[in-house]
């Protein structure tokens, strides 16, 4: 057999039944297919090992191959029952807490052994900080309208109303969530099959999303932890609006979940993209106040649809008090100084380093306009001075601001999913801070972020894990840094 055939043990689309074996990072399960020709191997994210999954392949190369999982055909010997119906985002929903614990650590101190280069790792690591709520955890939730459904006992699609989450693995296809999925909240959840009968029973059509036509799109839902109130935003087209009366589908939620009812907005979405807020879209009030109040830490914080916040804010809290913990660990770093929290958001780590240092001047830069102007009412609302906010490319306000070079003892980075652009890396190892504390959602791009760290002359003094979302494979790294 000619060499280049040797390699194809599966083909790009080919779909296959596959046992998973090992776990690695941010939840891909590992299968591999043995035969004359050797071993090859197989990552399936989402799954565990033990468990037989159907999945089809999205990429191949002469080693290994990248699958999208389909179905699972057989559980692992570790999952257990759930009373809670099943949901592509929470695929570790049956494994016990603790389990999903192990896998996370393992594979995380592992990442920064190999992309990091930090061989003693596990001698830096200070806590794995578990979620207050293992369930219904969640304080925001987007539901999607469907045209097309899926028949388990046809195993194919077919025409149907539906409303929930997208059949894993099909983005043309929905499946309604008859009960609570054990994620948000179970009052809102256990009454949704009410909602959508009632939006079935209008007449009016689901989004198609092959044809890219359909009235019904999304119906989004937050909720504050602290007034147990609920925010609902009904997405739809304009086409076939003056048939629907929002008035009365307010009048329902009213009926349903009576003074939880925070408000009601409407949202008008033409464009064929798959997003809830459209770029040309509008959104209006319906019903009630178009804003919920949060607390995270004695602090108050106002939260619009729009705005971006914590999506499980009692482990926000604990992420918060951690990386509060770590830039006051050495006071005087902090007293009396200037602390750059870049990537601020909406400010809420730098509100909350302000209200306990002394005369500290914190200056937090993010690039989202909204959230800074967020930031600047949250901080209103709290009394907390000695904060500055600025609207601006972190990269940039780093170029425009070389006052700052030697200036800064702390410095708070939290950056996106995609980590710290190189360039603005440099910039930011120029400013010869002290300390850093890196908080990540994304620790294989916090792992690469470290190996230049420690070329430049810091090094891991502790790392915390936080699991901000349990059932998935997500799990948030607190990092604090220090210079040699």
């Amino acid at each position: 057999m000619p060499k280049r055939e040797r390699n194809k043990f599966v083909k790009r689309g080919q779909v296959i039944d596959i046992l998973i074996e090992d776990y690695a990072f941010g939840g891909k399960g590992i299968g591999r297919i043995r035969n004359e020709l050797g071993e090859f191997v197989v990552f399936v994210p989402n799954t565990l090992p033990g468990q037989l999954v159907k999945a089809q392949v999205k990429k191949s190369s002469k080693t290994y191959a990248e699958c999208k999982l389909l179905d699972v055909l057989k559980p692992s010997d570790d999952e257990i029952e759930m009373p809670y119906q099943d949901i592509p985002g929470a695929p570790y929903i049956k494994l016990p807490v603790r389990i999903q614990h192990t896998y996370k650590k393992d594979s995380t101190l592992e990442l920064f052994k190999r992309i990091g280069k930090v061989t003693d790792i596990e001698t830096k690591f200070d806590e794995f900080v578990s979620s207050p709520n293992t369930f219904h955890y969640r304080n925001k939730m987007e539901y999607g309208f469907s045209a097309i459904g899926y028949n388990k006992d046809l195993k194919k699609d077919v025409d149907e109303f539906t409303l929930g989450f997208k059949r894993r693995g099909l983005w043309w296809c929905g499946e309604n969530l008859d009960k609570d999925s054990g994620l948000f909240d179970s009052e809102l959840e256990n009454n949704l099959k009410t909602i959508r009968g009632y939006c079935e029973d209008t007449g009016l059509a689901a989004w198609h999303a092959p044809r890219k036509e359909g009235f019904f799109r999304y119906f989004v839902v937050r909720k504050s932890y602290k007034t147990n109130q609920l925010l609902f935003n009904l997405v739809t087209t304009s086409y076939d609006l003056s048939k629907f009366s929002l008035d009365k589908f307010a009048n329902l939620l009213v009926k349903l979940f009576g003074n939880r009812v925070a408000g009601v907005l409407h949202t008008i979405n033409d464009e064929i993209g798959d997003r809830t807020i459209a770029t040309t879209g509008s959104i209006s009030l319906v019903y009630g106040e178009d804003k919920i109040i949060e607390e995270l830490l004695g602090l108050n914080f106002e939260i619009s649809m729009k705005s971006f916040f914590q999506t499980n804010p009692k482990c926000a809290e604990k992420l918060y008090s951690k990386v509060v913990d770590y830039a006051l660990e050495d006071k005087n770093a902090v007293d009396n100084s200037v602390v750059l929290d870049l990537f601020c958001g909406t400010g809420t780590i730098g509100q909350i380093i302000a209200s306990k240092a002394h005369n500290a001047k914190i200056i937090g830069v993010d690039i989202v306009a909204s959230a800074i102007e967020d930031a600047k009412e949250n901080a209103k609302r709290n009394n907390i001075e000695g904060l500055e906010f600025y609207t601006a490319d972190v990269g940039r306000f780093l170029n425009q601001h070389p006052e700052y070079i030697n200036k800064i003892r702390t410095l708070i980075l939290d950056p996106a999913r995609a980590g710290i652009a190189p360039k603005t890396l440099k910039k930011i190892i120029n400013l010869n801070a002290k300390r850093l504390v890196y908080v990540s959602c994304n620790p294989a791009t916090q792992a690469r972020d470290t190996e230049q760290l420690i070329l430049a002359g810091y090094q891991i003094k502790k790392l915390s894990l936080v699991d901000q979302f349990p059932h998935t494979a997500h799990i948030e790294t607190v990092v604090l840094f220090e210079r040699k």
